[in-house]
């Protein structure tokens, strides 16, 4: 298992690493702080190779936290639409230049700190987008591909600016990743 530790706030990608142990990702807003993610590349290696290169590559980087319902989610990871700067009323509708991912299953549930990868209906969507979750959600179990968990700093998460409505949209200026460290 690889560590994935979003650390918001924190130095920079290293240059050329290959699959991560750990992603840092600098997180400002409502929320500041580090929180620390284990991918599972064991359980979806895919997924956490996508996420790991990402964040080496910086295309994390002022990624808003665009879709946060309380009481279930916070979905970040949108690299195309979901930047500071950006056109904001498009996040959530984007992903990276790479293709979309395969959906790799596993019977680990949804429960707090799980970390999922976010998709369109189609199951084999998955891309760059990614959600934590607040609470358990059993009925999100083998429907979307879980890529880690939460292994320190779920005090960070709890604090996200949170969404209105249904949708969880962030209305006003969202909490965003400031960097995206690979250790």
């Amino acid at each position: 298992m690889r560590k994935l530790a979003l650390a918001l706030g924190l130095a920079a990608a290293l240059p050329g690493a290959a699959l991560a142990t750990e992603i840092a990702l600098t997180i400002e807003g409502e929320a500041n702080g580090t929180v620390v993610i284990e991918l599972l590349d064991d359980v979806a290696p895919a997924h956490a190779e996508r996420i790991a290169a990402l964040a080496a590559e910086g295309a994390y980087d002022d990624v808003v936290f665009h879709r946060v319902i309380d009481g279930f989610m916070a979905q970040t990871g949108d690299v195309q639409h979901g930047k500071i700067g950006g056109n904001m009323r498009r996040a959530g509708t984007g992903g990276s230049s790479y293709p979309d991912l395969p959906a790799e299953f596993s019977d680990i549930p949804f429960e707090r700190g799980v970390v999922g990868m976010a998709r369109s209906q189609n199951p084999n969507s998955a891309n760059s987008q990614f959600f934590i979750m607040f609470k358990d959600g059993h009925f999100l179990n083998g429907q979307y591909t879980v890529v880690g968990r939460v292994t320190s700093g779920m005090e960070v998460v709890d604090q996200i600016k949170r969404g209105t409505g249904p949708n969880g949209v962030v209305v006003g200026r969202p909490d965003r990743i400031v960097k995206a460290e690979v250790r």
